[in-house]
Formats: structure tokens, sequence, C-alpha cells
């Protein structure tokens, strides 16, 4: 089947599944370099130090799966307009819903991947999967990522308003 035979519901199904694979992959390497290095707990050094940098990680391990739930959902919303209901979509209408699947996708685990990466950056930890051992906390790092976040944020945000807007057009379409 081609990409463009698919339906929005399929795309955003394939997308949180997409999604949900890259954060358990995330999460497996993390398991994988705690069992390989004994020296330090990684998630008790994180949860000691949620101040400052540390919940930078974790927000941004708790928002991306808030997201991956959100396109999930989202794939409900498609499904009822061209399933349930039998709409068609429109030319801007199906403009929209790609501005909405590249928004969600792009911009919203992009800025919570930045965050989760941040957060191990400032901790110090970071260094224990490039170096092998606990590096210097550098809290100043995060102000360097404020911004792409914020871009990464708007990103999303224009994804969510054009699907909002499609799922409009859609809805009102009675062809």
């Amino acid at each position: 089947m081609k990409i463009s035979e698919l339906r929005w519901v399929d795309r955003f199904i394939i997308a949180a599944i997409i999604q949900g694979a890259m954060i358990t992959v995330m999460a497996i390497v993390i398991v994988a370099i705690q069992v390989t290095n004994s020296d330090i707990n990684i998630i008790q050094y994180l949860s000691l130090s949620f101040e400052g940098t540390a919940k930078w990680f974790f927000l941004g391990i708790i928002f991306h799966l808030i997201i991956i739930i959100a396109i999930a959902v989202t794939a409900l919303f498609y499904s009822h307009l061209e399933i349930t209901l039998k709409k068609k979509f429109s030319r801007k209408s199906n403009v929209l819903a790609a501005i909405h699947l590249i928004g969600m996708n792009i911009g919203g685990a992009g800025s919570m991947m930045i965050m989760t990466y941040a957060g191990l950056a400032g901790t110090g930890l970071l260094t224990i999967f490039t170096e092998g051992k606990l590096g210097p906390k550098y809290p100043a790092i995060m102000d360097s990522f404020i911004e792409p976040i914020g871009g990464f944020i708007a990103l999303l945000a224009l994804g969510v308003m054009c699907g909002g807007m499609g799922f409009v057009l859609a809805y009102r379409n009675d062809s």
C-alpha cells in the first residue's frame, strides 16, 4: 500500500507506533547503561536531584508519553470522520491534516526529546553514555535549549491548530 492510499487514521496510528518504539528504545538504552554501569544508580541519582536540570529529563519523558497518547487519540477523531461518518477530505483539509501529523510528531517529539537530552546533559549523566563515568553538573547548559524547545512547541501548536481546522472542514464536507 502506498502512503498516498493510507487514510489519516492509519497515518496517525503508524505515527503513534513509531513514537512508542522511539521512547521504548530510549528506555532500553537507559536500562542497558544502568545494567552495565554499577557505579551509579541513574534513576536514584535523577530522583535525588529533581531540583534543576533533572526535572527536564523526567518532564521530557512524561510529556513524550502524553504526546504519544495524544497522537493515538487523534487517530480516533480521524477514524470517526473517515470511517464512521464517511467524510471525504478536500484538498485544503488534507493539507491541514498533513500539517497536523507533522506538527504533532516533529514538534511534539522534538521538544520532548530535547528536554530529555538537556536534563541528562545538565545533570552530568550524559557522560555516562559517552565516557562511561558521571560528569559534573552543568545547569547553565539549559539556557541553550530554551529556544529550540520553544520552536518545536510552536510547531506542535501549529499542527494541533491546523488539525482542528481540518476536522471542522472535513466534518462540514457533505460530499
